[in-house]
């Protein structure tokens, strides 16, 4: 069974294969976004991934998020979610200005359709 929290860590890991296929994995398994677990975890990188994707899947499926995201903030630095935008600039304001609301609000920058086709 696939967790939030291995989504979370391949986010940050910069792993984008593995992400799409556990996205995949944990869409199939868990068709109710709202009953995601929080993360058992302090680590508050790992916490704001996870609540953001949560978020991300939840609105695309025209759900409510888990109230446990309510509760995680923002990063202090941000993270882009592709790593061609450390190097690209277009795709690093692309990724800037028309990241998914649910990312962006925490401090994660990636594609607008970040996710879509996982």
């Amino acid at each position: 069974m696939v967790t939030i929290e291995q989504l979370a860590e391949a986010a940050l890991n910069g792993e984008s294969l593995l992400l799409r296929s556990l996205t995949q994995d944990l869409l199939q398994e868990n068709p109710s976004m709202s009953e995601l677990p929080r993360p058992l975890t302090n680590d508050s990188s790992l916490l704001a991934a996870a609540a953001s994707l949560v978020e991300l899947f939840a609105t695309r499926l025209h759900q409510h998020p888990p109230s446990w995201t309510q509760e995680i903030g923002a990063l202090p630095e941000p993270v882009y979610l592709v790593k061609a935008a450390s190097s690209m600039r277009r795709l690093r304001e692309l990724c800037e200005t028309q990241s998914p609301e649910p990312l962006r609000k925490r401090g994660f920058y990636a594609p607008p359709n970040f996710l879509e086709f996982a």
